[in-house]
């Protein structure tokens, strides 16, 4: 749920902070008071169109902070994977996976430039609008984007249908129908461009097998050649530090012999020197090793005649394969494995060809019959949906309105070859979601005929039906904000309309920005929004009112205006009283 909002320089709010709760949360206040601008500024912290006039004037930025937390109410359980957004900040990178809140930050710049931020971590835009339906639905003014879009009605349907199980088994089953799919279709290139990669293949293999490929032996070589190039100066040097060592008069370890001697002399008087003697031993037997190193190297320089010229030549080999097939030797191996197993899979294409046939037609008749039978769910019960839907629009002002599911089949018209691809990972199912307003209109999609508020409501009575299937004790799932739900409407509607808010609010948490008492009276928290005037600047504030008589006299001053009588106090506390019995 959203438990915090920071706002700071966006439009008339200078500094805001708001904390929301569980349940019920409305905004209430004067016609153009700032009641929206909270909403705007949460949905542009969530990858909304972003503005530099959004920028208080005399500011050179804008930053909303929002702060989620998951929140589970009866004893549930987090859903099933974790947290809400753990997939997404495993699959971004973001860290934070763990924790059970999530911050998101976005900051406009006076210049244009706009900064995201997920757990302090710089995000795309992109990002975030993958993240925001998992965490907040904004229905009203202008909002209604995603319930005009046939995916989005269709996991509405799914929803109501309870087809979770169904649903995931009829993606797997896509997904695998899709792999078989695309090898089917490399398996069935053109016989001429098989042969010809064939041809290519073979020589590659082959001439990378006749080079005898060893693993590190360019770098060896390497180090051998400039040895080879310059042998006298390697045999000089080797040899002055052998002579100077153990050859020489005066070498190093006669010296240090004649070292040892007089410790040994010296240790007879004086035991403290004992230890001396042992680091001595220890020298004189690490030069001793190094002397026979060097003797050793010394003697391995004699070369066989035309050995420079062979490392040449096979260096040569080297780098004129290093051009077509990788700047090392492991890397040449490595493209060689690489076309062994390719050669061995285009030589056995036409075997392959036969399995991988009869793999797809397996799996296109499981995925057709796993999508016929949740095809067949959705059918049984969008009627039922659409029943329950009309039912709620009744008592949200909308009783003449008639609601439809119309189905049409994706995989109509599809070829019925080995390679086509009927249906999706979601099904065979392509759904519209139909209304008239009106009596004797035909009924249309969203998009042609409804309102904002109408798909407010519509978009409330959809969220209401499929949240009393899941009542019962569940984690709230998400955050739900109704902006302009009430336009045009009132009286006994306006009051349906917030006892669904308030049953909704049972399984999610919700905002709504209303004007009408009738709705406010349902709150679990309200809060008072009001623009104010010092020195000559506005200010748009937030006020939390707890209080039972602070909840009644701003519904009075909703029932009647400035002037609030002892009356109209009482009704509002009337009020007050039915709404907690809701």
């Amino acid at each position: 749920m959203l438990q915090e909002i920071h706002i700071q320089n966006y439009a008339v709010i200078e500094s805001l902070r708001v904390d929301f709760h569980p349940g019920l949360n409305v905004l209430t206040g004067e016609t153009g008071s700032g009641k929206s601008i909270v909403v705007d500024a949460l949905a542009l912290a969530l990858g909304g169109r972003a503005s530099p006039d959004v920028i208080r004037t005399g500011a050179d930025r804008a930053t909303v902070t929002v702060v989620f937390r998951t929140e589970v109410r009866r004893g549930g359980n987090h859903r099933a994977g974790g947290l809400p957004w753990t997939s997404w900040l495993d699959r971004y990178g973001v860290g934070g996976a763990a924790d059970e809140e999530i911050m998101l930050r976005r900051e406009i710049q006076a210049g244009g430039r706009s900064r995201l931020l997920v757990n302090d971590e710089p995000v795309t835009l992109a990002t975030v609008k993958d993240l925001a339906p998992l965490l907040v639905e904004v229905h009203g003014q202008g909002e209604h984007a995603a319930l005009l879009l046939r995916e989005a009605q269709l996991d509405l349907l799914d929803a109501f249908a309870r087809t979770g199980e169904r649903l995931a088994e009829v993606g797997a089953l896509h997904e695998r129908r899709r792999e078989l799919e695309l090898e089917w279709t490399r398996l069935n290139q053109s016989e001429q461009e098989r042969l010809q990669a064939l041809d290519l293949l073979r020589f590659q293999v082959e001439e990378l097998s006749a080079a005898r490929l060893q693993p590190g032996e360019d770098e060896r070589l390497e180090s051998e050649r400039a040895v080879l190039r310059n042998l006298e100066k390697v045999r000089s040097a080797a040899a002055a530090a052998h002579a100077a060592l153990y050859e020489d008069e005066g070498s190093a370890l006669s010296r240090l012999a004649a070292v040892e001697r007089a410790l040994d002399d010296l240790a007879r008087y004086d035991r403290a020197l004992e230890s001396n003697r042992e680091s001595l031993s220890s020298a004189r037997a690490a030069l001793d090793d190094l002397s026979r190193a060097l003797g050793d190297y010394i003697a391995g320089l004699e070369v066989e005649p035309g050995r420079l010229e062979e490392v040449e030549d096979r260096l040569a080999l080297l780098d004129r394969l290093k051009r077509k097939y990788g700047s090392t030797v492991d890397e040449m191996l490595a493209f060689a494995e690489r076309a062994r197993l390719e050669l061995s899979r285009l030589e056995r294409a036409d075997e392959r060809r036969e399995e991988v046939r009869r793999s797809l037609e397996q799996a296109r008749e499981a995925y057709a019959k796993a999508a016929g039978g949740l095809s067949h769910e959705r059918r049984q019960s969008a009627g039922r949906l659409a029943r329950e839907v009309h039912r709620e629009l009744a008592q949200l002002g909308m009783e003449k309105a008639r609601f439809e599911v119309r189905f049409e089949d994706a995989s109509a018209g599809a070829e019925p070859e080995p390679n086509s691809s009927a249906g999706g990972p979601k099904g065979i199912d392509r759904i519209t979601f139909l209304v008239s307003s009106n009596p004797g209109e035909e009924v249309r999609p969203l998009d042609r005929v409804a309102s904002g508020g109408e798909l407010s409501r519509l978009m409330l009575a959809l969220k209401t039906v499929i949240a009393g299937l899941t009542a019962g004790g569940n984690p709230v799932s998400r955050t739900l904000v109704f902006d302009e739900v009430d336009a045009g409407i009132g009286g006994r509607v306006a009051e349906c309309v917030g006892e669904r808010l308030k049953r909704l609010s049972k399984q999610n948490q919700v905002l709504c920005v209303t004007h009408l008492p009738q709705i406010a009276c349902f709150a679990d928290h309200h809060y008072s929004v009001e623009k104010i005037e010092r020195g000559g600047r506005t200010f748009a504030e937030v006020q939390y009112l707890p209080a039972e008589r602070e909840r009644a006299a701003e519904l009075a001053r909703m029932l009647s205006g400035r002037k609030v009588t002892e009356a109209v106090l009482e009704h509002a506390a009337a009020m007050l009283k039915q709404g907690r019995g809701s």
